[in-house]
Order: structure tokens, then C-alpha cells, then sequence
């Protein structure tokens, strides 16, 4: 008995597809809104693959652009809904699905918004993967996190510098602000290098892979947003230790030390060394006080 043979995937748009669909509705990708259309096939497979996309999920698109990303999230996912800023690329992208996906068409959602702003979706995603502009990527992978607490785990896609400063534990020098923030929803880690050469314009840079998967915030009677202004202060001046750093925050110095003593943190210790749970401390000293 001959084995069956396995049904072709389904096609991916190359370099000619992406350059004759930006000529026929005359775009060019541009700087300012961070446009880099993937040209590659095996790239947008091997994204999706290490997404871990489920049959049962919605996948939320975060600027899909031409719709590289979006044909193959399609493939895995039940639903895909893509947020595009672009109204020309908006307007373009029901249509690439129509031809490219037609049995998927009703399983696609496009929503024309600034990612920065939408709080709201018409169906709600439990996945996040896209490819994300570099200059608002940290500001988008966490404003998505905050306002969709169904997201579960995702995959982005962002310059790779950004990647190594979402994924950066304690103690690294990468290990910053976006570092912390991103820690107070998900476990994050590199997942990958992405290089140039898949990319139309091609970046100067390569690209990085970053996976999350979500995870509840630290056990703290302190609010994200109090929190949060602990972490911004101690990397404000990043050579300070952490006393003369949350000075400013906290009224005085001498504040400072009596937050941070009660949250167990060395008042001599930089704002690098310490994770997430214990910014959460010493903002619920603060909110403790006498």
C-alpha cells in the first residue's frame, strides 16, 4: 500500500508577490511607520512555527503590512485579527486574503488603528505574533499585554537590540526598563536571529525573535502604575544605587533607605540587580509607610 502523499503547503508570498502588490497600490515602504515587509516564505513559517499557533486560536496581528505573516498565521490559527495603521495597506489587505486565503476569509478580522490606542477587538486573541515597527515596539508589546489579558503567550518580532532588552534577566547589561515592565505580565526569551536579506527594504540591523508566555504579577498590594514609577525612577540615572536614585520618588534619601530596607533590597544596589517582584516591594513600602 503506497503511503499517501502530503498535501503542498500552501503558497507564501516571495520578493516579485511583495513588490508587484506595494507597485499596484503604490507603496513604498516608509521609515517613519517602520515598514519592512518579510520576502521570505521559510522565514514566516519558521515565525509561525515557533510561535506554537494552535488550530483553536485567535491570533492577534499587530501590522501586517502586505499580508506576509498574516497568509501563514491564517494556515495555523481558527482566527487571525491584524491591526494596520496604514489606511492604503488597510484597505489592500481584505482583499490579498480573499485571493491568496479564500476558504480563510471569514476567519479574518482587520481593524484600521494605531495599535498604541486600540483597547477593544472584535473577537479576542489569545496569541500575539507580528513583526513589529522598531521605534514603538516596546510601547505596543506592552500596551497589548495591559489591555488584553486573554494574550497567553506570543511571539514578536523586533530589532534585535529591543529583543535582548524584553528577554534580559537581572544583572545583564541589556537588562533595563522594558526588561522589568515586560516581567511584571510574562516570562520572556530570545527565540531567535532574523537576518536582513528576508526583508524588503532590507534593515540595517538584524531582527530578533522574542517569545512570552503570560504570567501573573507579583503577589503585591501595590498597583501596576506604582509600581511601575519605582522602576522608572531607578533606571532614570542609572549609575546611582538605588537610594539616591528613588530619592525623588519617595520625598528624601533617608525615605528612600526605609523603603528599600523594608522591602529586603540593598540600598546600595543599582536598579539592574533586582527583578520585578522586589520593584513591587518597594513600591508597597512606600504605600506602607507609617
Amino acid at each position: 500500500m503506497t503511503e499517501p502523499i502530503p498535501a503542498a503547503p500552501a503558497p507564501l508570498f516571495g520578493a516579485s508577490d511583495i513588490r508587484r502588490m506595494a507597485a499596484e497600490i503604490g507603496v513604498r515602504p516608509t521609515k517613519t511607520l517602520g515598514q519592512n515587509f518579510v520576502i521570505d516564505g521559510n522565514t514566516i513559517r519558521r515565525i509561525v512555527a515557533a510561535a506554537d499557533v494552535q488550530p483553536d486560536e485567535t491570533v492577534l496581528e499587530v501590522g501586517p503590512g502586505l499580508g506576509s505573516l498574516t497568509l501563514g498565521l491564517l494556515d495555523a490559527a481558527a482566527e487571525v485579527v491584524a491591526v494596520e495603521i496604514d489606511p492604503v495597506l488597510a484597505a489592500k489587505l481584505p482583499e490579498t486574503v480573499k485571493e491568496w486565503r479564500p476558504a480563510a476569509a471569514s476567519a479574518f478580522h482587520l481593524v484600521h488603528a494605531d495599535a498604541m490606542k486600540v483597547t477593544e477587538l472584535p473577537v479576542e486573541p489569545t496569541a500575539l505574533v507580528a513583526n513589529l515597527p522598531y521605534n514603538v515596539a516596546v510601547p505596543v508589546v506592552l500596551h497589548l499585554l495591559q489591555h488584553f489579558p486573554g494574550l497567553q503567550h506570543g511571539l514578536v518580532m523586533v530589532q534585535d537590540e529591543v529583543a535582548d532588552r524584553l528577554a534580559a534577566g537581572p544583572g545583564s547589561k541589556t537588562y533595563g526598563v522594558p526588561s522589568v515592565k515586560a516581567a511584571w505580565y510574562s516570562q520572556m526569551r530570545k527565540a531567535g536571529v532574523i537576518g536582513m536579506n528576508v526583508f524588503w527594504p532590507a534593515p540595517k540591523i538584524h531582527s530578533g525573535l522574542v517569545s512570552f508566555t503570560r504570567r501573573e504579577p507579583p503577589a503585591t498590594t501595590a498597583t501596576r502604575e506604582q509600581v511601575f514609577a519605582v522602576v522608572d525612577a531607578a533606571f532614570a540615572q542609572r549609575r546611582k544605587t538605588l537610594r539616591a536614585a528613588l530619592a525623588g520618588w519617595a520625598g528624601g534619601a533617608p525615605e528612600a533607605e526605609r523603603c528599600l530596607v523594608a522591602a529586603g533590597v540593598d540600598p546600595t544596589a543599582r536598579g539592574e540587580v533586582i527583578d520585578i517582584a522586589a520593584f513591587a516591594r518597594i513600591a508597597e513600602a512606600r504605600e506602607n509607610r507609617p
